[in-house]
């Protein structure tokens, strides 16, 4: 006889607070303070880097509005998912949660955890990337890789214990980088100004150049107008969506969320809304601070600019101009502060996707299976299996680079869904209904296509490759279609 299997429910302990800190505190990692600087090579000029970030921000708030509809009509949990299999079908809905599992999320999680190593090794010189401990030909294992690898499984513990704890320690680090978000905001806005930097920049406010760099040498720099000048920008807004993402992790956790009709919808457009308005801030406070075209053979942190900042490091070159010497100690406290909190936020929602897979018979059972805490623990504990040999295959970024034009195309699927399903379920409940339907949805759709369109064409490297992980998903959903270990639960 078999023994039944324990079964436990969701708990609905996220409130409106809870919600919004998981939109900012997933949304902000480390790419605000350093990927300006790949943005000011491409487009040159700071009229133009402000307003890549603007276009960012404005396609984010929009797509998040957006997502309020299907959030309020479909409270389940698996959120993006969930949207996809009731507009289209399992097959399309699986092809995200493969692309999610394998690198989106998981790659995602990999990159800000050796994030948070590297930024330790400044404050403690053993967890730097040259510590080498073990060596397997040309395959390393670094003091920064164990690290990052300790810190996932750390979190992935917190979260595994119940929702409380993983809340808590949201709440906390969302609070603390916010904090120190808004304080670097108020120096470079009123106390650190370069009033050097600030005749530079505001005298090639739009003088638009495309600077191609290789071994940290200048190779061309071209001016930029019409077509070329939208394809750059174009390109330049992988970095800042980049850094705009995971906004959507919220609706995951949607049957864990209190209210979650009201509460999805407007942590949505609170969260967007503030972590965008910081961001241009931020740049702003990098334009007031420091030039943007520097020299990549300058020795101090003006003379590179924003363009060639250490390693990218823009916050940091902005900071030491406040700061003095101790900007590098403070911005890597700052960083540490920021991705670990990001990464709480990013394992909590993650496996919640998993969970849904698994009721849909296209993941491990066990996965489909809440803990004594409500939680599903082996969801979050394969999440972590995966993400910890992303971390030791360093692989990761490539990965990363490979899916940002893969994460557009299903962010276009999932917004297109609402005009879908206004058709097909004409009838449904929609306590929100998205902004500006049916015009802004379509500005979006518009927009994030054109921008899709311009990657396939100026970065075939990266989006080709891409769309080859996605379509690698195609045998395996057929492979679990037939797979015993994953039976889908019936209703």
């Amino acid at each position: 006889m078999k023994t039944k299997e324990p079964s436990h429910q969701f708990k609905r302990g996220l409130g409106l607070l809870d919600s919004t800190m998981i939109v900012i505190g997933s949304m902000i990692g480390s790419g605000i303070f350093i990927v300006s600087a790949d943005i000011g090579r491409i487009v040159g000029a700071p009229g133009y880097l402000l307003l890549v970030w603007l276009i960012t921000g404005v396609m984010t708030v929009i797509a998040a509005l957006s997502y309020g509809e299907l959030a309020s009509m479909m409270p389940h949990v698996g959120g993006q998912y969930a949207y996809l299999r009731e507009a289209y079908n399992p097959f399309i809905a699986f092809l995200y949660g493969w692309a999610l599992f394998l690198v989106i999320q998981t790659g995602t999680i990999a990159a800000v955890a050796v994030a948070f190593a590297k930024f330790t090794g400044i404050l403690i010189p053993w967890f730097s990337e040259k510590n080498i401990l073990l060596s397997f030909g040309k395959f390393h294992i670094t003091a920064a890789q164990i690290l990052a690898m300790v810190s996932v499984i750390l979190l992935t513990t917190v979260n595994v214990r119940g929702l409380q704890e993983g809340k808590i320690i949201q709440n906390i680090f969302t609070s603390i980088k916010i904090s120190a978000l808004l304080g670097f905001i108020f120096l470079a806005l009123f106390i650190g100004q370069n009033t050097s930097a600030v005749a530079t920049n505001f005298s090639n406010f739009w003088n638009a150049t495309w600077t191609q760099v290789a071994n940290g040498k200048i190779l061309s720099i071209t001016p930029l107008s019409g077509l070329m000048l939208l394809s750059a920008i174009g390109v330049a807004m992988v970095g800042s969506l980049f850094s705009a993402d995971a906004w959507n992790n919220i609706t995951f956790t949607a049957g864990e969320v209190t209210n979650p009709n009201r509460n999805i919808p407007l942590s949505l457009a609170l969260g967007t809304g503030a972590v965008i308005l910081m961001y241009i801030l931020v740049n702003i406070g990098y334009l007031l601070v420091l030039p943007l075209n520097g020299s990549p053979e300058a020795t101090d942190a003006v003379g590179r600019g924003i363009q060639f900042a250490v390693s990218d490091r823009v916050g940091t070159a902005a900071a030491s101009v406040i700061f003095g010497e101790s900007a590098a100690i403070i911005m890597a406290v700052m960083i540490m502060i920021s991705t670990f909190g990001c990464n709480n936020g990013l394992i909590l929602a993650g496996a919640r996707v998993y969970y849904a897979m698994a009721k849909d018979g296209l993941f491990f059972k066990s996965a489909g299976i809440l803990n004594k805490k409500s939680v599903p623990g082996a969801a979050l504990v394969v999440q972590c299996i995966w993400t910890c040999l992303l971390c030791l295959s360093g692989t990761y970024g490539d990965l990363l680079d490979y899916v940002v034009f893969v994460v557009l195309v299903f962010y276009i699927l999932t917004v297109i869904g609402i005009f879908i399903l206004r058709r097909k379920r004409l009838d449904a409940e929609r306590p929100y209904r998205a902004f500006g339907y049916p015009i802004i949805p379509a500005i979006y759709i518009l927009l994030a296509a054109a921008i899709s369109i311009d990657l396939l064409i100026f970065k075939p490297q990266y989006t080709w490759p891409g769309l080859g992980i996605v379509l690698l998903g195609i045998p395996v959903y057929f492979a679990w279609k037939m797979s015993p270990m994953s039976v889908k639960e019936k209703k």
